[in-house]
């Protein structure tokens, strides 16, 4: 097993600076008017606009 020295791993996390790992996965729940039912919406954003999309989508 290779070690990766942790210098070198910092410098790897600025190459991979548009990488998975800045995004997360948000869930809200919708309440639907008609049946008083609630539903689901699972979308994966970037961690940066979290606050917007709940903001948005009330």
């Amino acid at each position: 097993m290779a070690k990766v020295s942790k210098n070198s791993r910092v410098g790897q996390r600025a190459a991979n600076a548009g990488s998975g790992r800045d995004y997360v996965k948000v869930i809200k729940s919708i309440k639907n008017p008609e049946t008083g039912k609630y539903s689901y919406k699972e979308v994966m954003i970037h961690k940066d606009k979290v606050k917007e999309y709940m903001a948005d989508n009330k």
